[in-house]
């Protein structure tokens, strides 16, 4: 046992590392794709059918097609067409662009689900179309998709690990190399208690989110 502590304890500095890489895509992924997200179904919903149309291709192109192929895609395409990143912003917009077409999807449904009668009851009081989308639609509408917007957080933690494929030393990278040196599979334990933790915190973030959302239901 003391000396599995020992090995923890030396190991630390490395999981560190490659648990910084993983929140740091896992936050940029989120922050940017949700907006995002919001921007483009709200273009997917357009009476202009050209933009209508370009979106729904875009999402069906990053829906359909598996995201560690659009992370070696941009990795190792982006820079035939003379754009060369490191793999860390390469990652990220990777994952901003993926994740950004199922948040559309969602907030799409989310947003199509409120009763036609409230966008002509805001009409009626002389509200403009961007002042109800903001004011009453939106927040109505996040509170729907709430539970969904969760899950893909929660699958979006785990997804972090495909990062590996480009050699960026995530926390995954970090214990493979430590497993293989070491001969030993206990780094993946760790890992494994690791991502564990970061999920259970984030389902209880959620949690407390949607507590406070249907406060008044």
């Amino acid at each position: 046992m003391n000396e599995f502590f020992a090995y923890f304890i030396k190991l630390m500095p490395q999981m560190v590392g490659g648990l910084s890489v993983t929140v740091g895509l896992f936050a940029i992924t989120l922050v940017f794709s949700i907006p995002l997200g919001v921007l483009v179904a709200g273009l997917r919903m357009s009476k202009n059918q050209l933009l209508s149309n370009l979106t729904k291709l875009y999402i069906w192109i990053f829906r359909g097609t598996p995201l560690i192929l659009q992370v070696v895609f941009f990795y190792y395409g982006l820079p035939n067409l003379g754009i060369r990143l490191d793999p860390f912003p390469t990652a990220a917009m990777a994952f901003v662009i993926n994740y950004t077409a199922y948040f559309a999807e969602i907030f799409r449904g989310g947003i199509q689900s409120i009763d036609r009668g409230q966008h002509e009851a805001a009409d009626v009081l002389g509200m403009t179309k961007a002042q109800t989308m903001m004011r009453i639609i939106l927040p109505q509408a996040f509170k729907r998709v709430l539970p969904a917007v969760g899950n893909e957080a929660i699958t979006l933690v785990k997804d972090s690990a495909l990062v590996y494929v480009i050699s960026l030393s995530d926390l995954l990278r970090v214990v493979t190399v430590a497993s293989i040196r070491d001969f030993t599979v206990t780094p993946f334990f760790v890992a494994a208690v690791l991502y564990l933790l970061m999920t259970f915190v984030l389902e209880q973030v959620l949690a407390y989110v949607e507590a406070r959302f249907s406060y008044y239901e």
